[in-house]
């Protein structure tokens, strides 16, 4: 059966029917069946999960004669989400619209206005937005070649740079789909989201980690070279689930596969929505089929908090099958130890009353002092503000006698 059911408060519930299988044993069930019968703690591994299930985040809201009803929370939205899900309804219009084009050339250029670049663009800023949105009237609009070079902090990187006029696009396309997307993570995802990001992400584990006395354990895992081994086949089937019209779709993967086959590459703002799209559907296993309550992520490095030392290790058994099968992803390293002995996440040594940067920050920052790098040095005091090493470092600086720089010492 297949329907929507309006409820009270905005929601809409769908149902569906489940395809055959019995709901105690997943290996004869159906594609949406999964097997209730054992709880998180046991090692047994009978689960029917697929990736695309959960690119929504659906609350199951009863089980009645083999049908099940899934609520879609509408939530909130801004008023860019709404002209997005309602007034254009997924249209290829919103990209032929010169005031949108306009909007994204000013986020492309935000912080950027001292470049060459820019300001050959803007020298003929009407005709170039014509241009671009002919292009993209005429289906004929491709990416130019990018620019590469190398990073070195924290590791070896490489990063490519967009010709203007395709970052133009990049912030179109990112203008269109981010709310449209966003909705549907879940809230403990902190990597490259609005409103979230590294001292958010700190501040939630400690608290989590409060919420567990010092005999317990976290497990936590980081995916191998991530952006590197992104599926591209995967990426587009996720969006195409949200994305029906195949003229958006097509062009939001002109800027996938500028790599061939497999993986993005690094510094496009496209990569960070692709990489947030992707791992999606890993929160909403671990959240959902995995239950465990207290889950946190940032981009491809995530924590479990709360849990017995055997129960971390299956876990972390499951999670491994689940990349493999679902994404094709591996792990990198995995850690499971005791709370009390903290945590080394988003760039913090986090305990449950305290907290610290990395020994490596630390070593950066002697350096920055010594040789006056006044950027690095106010970088790090700003990484630094929120834990217990600011006071510190801003001794540091006074014993160095660093008075031309311009810090507030809070």
């Amino acid at each position: 059966m297949a329907g929507l059911k309006k409820r009270a408060k905005g929601r809409v519930t769908k149902m569906f029917s489940v395809a055959c299988g019995n709901w105690n044993n997943s290996a004869n069930a159906g594609v949406f069946n999964r097997n209730f019968n054992n709880n998180r703690s046991n090692s047994n591994n009978n689960y029917g999960f697929r990736a695309s299930d959960y690119i929504f985040k659906p609350q199951i809201s009863g089980e009645k004669s083999g049908e099940i009803g899934v609520t879609f929370p509408v939530g909130k939205t801004t008023k860019s989400a709404k002209s997005v899900t309602t007034k254009n309804s997924h249209s290829y219009n919103y990209f032929l619209n010169i005031n949108n084009l306009y909007d994204a050339y000013l986020s492309a250029r935000k912080h950027k206005r001292n470049k060459k670049a820019i300001f050959e663009f803007e020298k003929n800023l009407g005709l170039n937005l014509y241009s671009l949105k002919k292009e993209l009237e005429d289906l004929t609009y491709k990416p130019s070649a990018y620019r590469t070079f190398y990073v070195y902090e924290p590791k070896q990187r490489l990063i490519v740079a967009p010709n203007f006029r395709d970052s133009v696009i990049q912030h179109l396309i990112y203008n269109y789909i981010y709310d449209v997307f966003d909705r549907s993570f879940i809230y403990d995802n902190y990597g490259c989201r609005k409103l979230k990001g590294t001292h958010k992400a700190s501040a939630r584990l400690q608290n989590f980690m409060r919420k567990h006395s010092n005999d317990k354990y976290y497990l936590q895992l980081d995916i191998r070279k991530y952006y590197y081994n992104i599926n591209h086949n995967i990426l587009r089937n996720f969006i195409s689930k949200i994305i029906k019209d195949e003229r958006i779709v097509n062009l939001i993967m002109l800027f996938v596969d500028t790599v061939k086959g497999i993986g993005l590459f690094v510094g496009n703002v496209l990569s960070q929505l692709f990489g947030l799209i992707y791992l999606s559907p890993l929160d909403h296993f671990i959240k959902r089929f995995l239950k465990i309550r207290h889950y946190i992520r940032y981009v491809d490095d995530f924590v479990l908090v709360g849990l017995e030392k055997s129960e971390a290790h299956i876990l972390k058994s499951k999670i491994e099958s689940f990349l493999k099968d679902e994404l094709n992803l591996e792990l990198s390293k995995f850690r499971i130890a005791n709370i009390k002995q903290g945590c080394n996440f988003v760039g913090f040594r986090t305990w449950k009353r305290v907290k610290f940067i990395r020994k490596h920050t630390l070593h950066n920052f002697s350096k920055a002092v010594k040789l006056q790098k006044e950027a690095s040095i106010i970088s790090i005091l700003g990484h630094a503000k929120h834990s217990s090493s600011h006071k510190y470092l801003i001794s540091k600086l006074e014993e160095h006698k660093c008075h031309n720089i311009n810090i507030k010492k809070e």
